[in-house]
């Protein structure tokens, strides 16, 4: 289940190793109306911006909060009816990803106005939120059998070797890698409850 707080980053998504300054000259209640008045413009419904600053009692982030140690940012909301997602956690402060989310669906907004919307819904489709359910059962994915008890500590180990066999960069399979990082959470998402 998606959640406010603390931050739901989706799944799949690469998070940033380096953060970096950004040059907006926004603050935080300026940029959070400004995400939700695009969202609107588009045509966007039932926004959910997760961060892991503390919320207010309508269940927005508060404005006033110190910057949590991570600052990533994602906003689900519904479009054309299709769950979709954008997540940013490239600058140090949760307000500048916040913006920076904001400004890319103005952009992309930009390409409908000027006459070329097709090419906003093909982009779009790549900002479909990932389904929670994974093609395969989560044991079949991590290669637990079930006769044996699964800890977090057994999904994080056959996950991490999973990884390193179907890693891009290591010469794996990007689906792959996306297929077991799904199990991965399913299954710890599983045991938690």
């Amino acid at each position: 289940m998606i959640e406010s707080f603390p931050l739901y980053w989706p799944e799949g998504w690469a998070r940033t190793k380096y953060r970096q300054e950004s040059r907006f000259k926004t603050g935080f209640g300026a940029a959070r109306q400004l995400l939700f008045a695009e969202i609107a413009r588009m045509g966007g419904t039932r926004p959910i911006l997760s961060t892991n600053v503390p919320l207010r009692n309508d269940g927005m982030p508060r404005a006033n909060m110190p910057n949590p140690t991570d600052p990533g940012v994602a906003v689900y909301f519904v479009y054309k009816k299709n769950d979709m997602v954008f997540a940013c956690d490239k600058y140090h402060k949760v307000m500048d990803n916040i913006y920076a989310i904001a400004k890319t669906i103005d952009a992309m907004r930009g390409i409908e106005r000027w006459g070329a919307s097709d090419m906003m819904e093909r982009a779009f489709r790549g900002f479909k939120a990932l389904p929670e359910q994974a093609s395969q059962p989560w044991r079949d994915v991590l290669g637990i059998s079930h006769e044996v008890k699964p800890t977090p500590a057994l999904i994080s180990e056959r996950f991490r070797e999973l990884a390193k066999q179907h890693h891009p960069d290591l010469g794996g399979d990007a689906d792959k890698l996306n297929e077991v990082v799904q199990a991965r959470d399913l299954a710890l998402k599983e045991l938690a409850s």
